[in-house]
């Protein structure tokens, strides 16, 4: 019983030893991944966020945050798969031969348009039965007033000022006042105090009384 117990105490200790070795080689590979993902289709180099970022083989991963900036720790050899909606997916691999446990990482990423064939609905069949039903088809001076009523510039500006946004609208409002942070990045937006057409539109608005105090009944 006594050397079952040296030999069960030593298989510990040899057991213990080999899972340190192991940790401690598989320390020895870890790297802190960090950098940013530009987009590099122009000259602009604007970040990109919210981009994936996949350690492939491995089921893991992070994503850039919203000013383009990731961090993960990875191993050294390592693929890294850069993908993102609109964009070509890039990979890099982390250098075999690493000396530090650190690396940094400015990664550009290029936009990657597809164009859709061009799709015509028509309320008919076909041309033929359009072209039928177009030239059947009696205007009467009735219907002219009508649409040229619903189509003057007065009646436009009130429907502009008074119909609500709807959701589509409102997040096509926030994408346009992100992408115009993103234009400019880095530096002062223009003032449109010397812009022409900024003081255009602000007579326009004042002729028009769009700044006058609105009944809130």
């Amino acid at each position: 019983m006594k050397y079952k117990g040296i030999i069960v105490t030593l298989l510990f200790v040899f057991v213990g030893w080999i899972a340190v070795q192991a940790q401690q080689d598989k320390s020895g590979r870890l790297v802190q991944f960090s950098g940013m993902v530009l987009d590099g289709t122009d000259d602009q180099l604007v970040p990109v966020p919210y981009v994936n970022i996949l350690v492939k083989g491995k089921g893991r991963g992070t994503y850039t945050d919203f000013k383009g900036f990731f961090s993960i720790v990875v191993e050294k050899g390592d693929v890294i798969a850069f993908s993102a909606v609109g964009y070509k997916t890039v990979e890099f691999t982390i250098p075999e031969d690493l000396k530090d446990d650190r690396y940094s990482l400015v990664q550009l990423m290029t936009q990657d348009a597809i164009n859709l064939p061009e799709t015509v609905v028509f309320p008919w069949p076909s041309r033929d039965h359009f072209k039928l039903e177009f030239l059947a088809m009696d205007v009467t001076p009735e219907l002219q007033e009508y649409a040229a009523r619903n189509l003057a510039e007065e009646t436009l500006q009130r429907m502009r000022r008074d119909v609500k946004l709807d959701g589509n609208e409102n997040a096509d409002y926030y994408l346009r006042q992100q992408a115009r942070e993103y234009y400019y990045i880095g530096q002062q937006p223009p003032m449109n105090i010397f812009n022409p057409v900024a003081w255009k539109k602000f007579f326009d608005s004042w002729k028009n009384g769009d700044f006058k105090k609105k009944d809130k009944n």
